[in-house]
């Protein structure tokens, strides 16, 4: 069934460069995947290219940015379809830009939707416990991604990642450049870097991003200048609310991205005595395996946990929710039943978001920090086949605004 998926795929792509003449090949795209880190890493490389003054365009999970025109490519996309990508990749052209940043999933990559790129850089950020219902194992997985580099005239990977021993042995054939924060690389951490961005993982997206710069011919002095000033993207360790509590919202999705985001809130943003409250779910008909990890990875660093939907789609949330929370009892934490005299590590099962979010709210003390993960910038829930409009941050302030 996923070979015919896969070539219709494919026979969509050859369509659609046939109708766009082939835009890619007038092109330098740079493409970006990994299981965490690739809007970010995306939305700074466009910055660093753009700030230097190059004509660029991009394609991130957030948006496009086309022939400087902000586009919304769709409902829970990173890679869309072979035609907008072709489409998109034509008005880059049009608008004479020399450069295009693709993110670019392992679906995207497996289904065939970039064919006819060839890319000029690829970017793997990381490779992490995800998607294992669609590859079936970690070294599918990880053959899937390296499509990306093995389709690239220069290759950048992440020397602090466990996947780098792996893809640098799938890549014995080619110049591979590395970069860490923590070890000998191409590319290491200058201390000259300022950022307003937080945490390690976003060290290594930086790195990632300078990488691409310096291997393009940047001058160091104006990359330093516009890492300086980026912003993270929408719903990216976003700060929504800072009174007596904070309420920060952020995409992660993965064990490894929640346990780096709650780190990072812990680190940087609580405040003596505070709580960290975190609200999430997991997707259904996604990878169900990671379910537990998810839940372990939040009891590493929450203190109170409301387990909650997540575009369950045609999945019993319920079910979704306690297959997270078999993580969260393994590391000690207990379900409540009530709200009264509660204690340190427990967690809860509010299946209707909104209303998990509200009872967050409701809890939170001063100096506590609410973390709603797993949604950020979507603009839809699904549930059962229908997608019902969200935007996590507009509910969160119209909560708080009663």
């Amino acid at each position: 069934m996923q070979g015919l998926k896969n070539i219709y795929h494919l026979f969509q792509a050859i369509l659609a460069n046939f109708f766009y003449r082939w835009p890619a090949k007038k092109l330098k795209v740079i493409g970006v995947t990994g299981t965490d880190g690739k809007t970010t890493t995306t939305h700074l490389i466009y910055h660093l290219l753009k700030s230097s003054g190059k004509k660029v365009s991009m394609i991130s999970t957030v948006e496009a940015k086309v022939a400087d025109q902000q586009i919304d490519t769709g409902l829970h996309t990173t890679t869309p379809n072979p035609f907008q990508i072709q489409r998109l990749l034509r008005q880059a052209v049009d608008n004479g830009d020399e450069y295009f940043v693709l993110e670019i999933t392992s679906h995207g990559l497996d289904q065939n939707r970039d064919f006819g790129i060839n890319y000029y850089i690829g970017v793997i950020t990381n490779i992490t416990h995800e998607h294992l219902d669609y590859h079936k194992n970690y070294e599918n997985y990880l053959r899937t991604k390296a499509k990306l580099l093995l389709r690239s005239k220069i290759s950048i990977i992440n020397k602090d990642d466990q996947s780098y021993k792996k893809l640098k042995k799938l890549l014995s054939n080619k110049k591979v450049y590395s970069y860490s924060t923590k070890q000998k690389a191409d590319f290491i951490w200058n201390k000259k870097i300022i950022t307003q961005l937080k945490g390690d993982f976003n060290q290594e997206n930086i790195l990632a991003a300078y990488s691409v710069a310096i291997l393009v011919g940047i001058k160091e002095k104006e990359i330093l200048a516009a890492i300086k000033s980026f912003t993270a993207p929408i719903g990216r360790l976003q700060l929504v609310y800072d009174s007596s509590f904070k309420v920060i919202v952020d995409f992660a999705h993965t064990p490894n991205a929640i346990a780096k985001a709650l780190k990072v809130i812990k680190k940087n943003f609580l405040c003596d005595k505070g709580k960290i409250i975190h609200v999430f779910g997991s997707a259904g008909l996604r990878d169900a395996s990671k379910r537990p990890l998810m839940g372990q990875a939040s009891a590493k660093y929450a203190d109170l946990v409301i387990l909650t939907e997540e575009d369950y789609r045609t999945e019993d949330p319920y079910l979704i929710s306690r297959q997270i929370a078999q993580g969260l009892i393994k590391a000690g934490f207990k379900e409540a039943h009530n709200w009264q005299n509660l204690i340190d590590k427990t967690f809860f099962i509010i299946i209707d978001r909104k209303k998990a979010i509200e009872k967050a709210l409701s809890l939170a003390k001063k100096n506590d920090i609410v973390v709603c993960t797993g949604k950020a910038h979507e603009k839809s829930l699904c549930r059962g086949k229908k997608e019902y409009p969200w935007d996590e941050i507009k509910v969160i302030k119209n909560i708080l605004a009663k």
